[in-house]
């Protein structure tokens, strides 16, 4: 399968990098290791006498979600949403090993992070705008419908595996304990992004080389660079 985003993304967020990150042998039955501890005291400074909607890669979201006609504030990427979580309740829930830790590297970098099951995703993902025809599984089991025009995460058979862009994923494609491969996205849009994202997807690919015994496969994509082949 192929990952990218299309032509008409890159027109209207020429700022976009993205980081890619795929593993094999990913098992539910692992400690998670150190670097959950390392990612949230990192989060737990930086929010140290700021709040997350102050920080520049928040900020950038915000102004994406405005310029995609989202209101931000009801709307959150979901790095924002991870933090202001963790700000309140001073941890965040586990859910399964590989998603503590993207959760946590999403939590140190404030940038969005999606972790998807490949063997949910039918043919190639791409990151494009909704005709409104697409379908979306919420993780109650709910069908819906994209509004035409939402930045949407799809299939070629028109699932859609992220809604808002960086906002909500589905249930369909979610971490459960049968994943045995996972595909990671990471996306900025802040000024630091390009040292920002290489330096998150090698962290995580790290820490999943520690838990796993995996080699993972890592690539940044560009406008000029924007697709990157998985593995069947």
């Amino acid at each position: 399968m192929d990952f990218q985003h299309s032509a008409a993304i890159w027109r209207d967020f020429p700022e976009l990098v993205p980081g890619i990150v795929v593993a094999d042998g990913i098992t539910p039955d692992v400690a998670p290791g150190a670097g959950i501890a390392r990612f949230t005291a990192t989060a737990r400074s930086r929010l140290d006498g700021t709040t997350e909607s102050e920080l520049p890669e928040i900020q950038a979201w915000r102004r994406a979600f405005a310029r995609m006609g989202l209101k931000p504030t009801q709307y959150r990427c979901a790095a924002e949403a991870l933090l202001r979580r963790f700000r309140k309740d001073g941890t965040l829930p586990r859910l399964h090993p590989l998603v503590d830790v993207c959760n946590a590297a999403s939590l140190a970098f404030a940038i969005p992070v999606a972790v998807f099951d490949v063997a949910e995703i039918t043919g190639s993902l791409e990151v494009r705008y909704a005709s409104g025809e697409e379908d979306y599984l919420t993780f109650s089991g709910q069908a819906e419908h994209p509004s035409p025009g939402e930045v949407i995460f799809a299939d070629q058979a028109g699932h859609v595996h992220a809604r808002r862009w960086t906002n909500r994923q589905s249930g369909l494609s979610a971490v459960q304990a049968s994943t045995a491969r996972a595909l990671i996205v990471a996306e900025a849009m802040h000024e630091s992004a390009s040292s920002d994202v290489p330096e998150l997807i090698a962290a995580i690919a790290a820490e999943l080389t520690a838990i796993w015994s995996a080699e993972p496969v890592t690539a940044v994509l560009s406008r000029s660079a924007p697709r990157c082949t998985v593995r069947a």
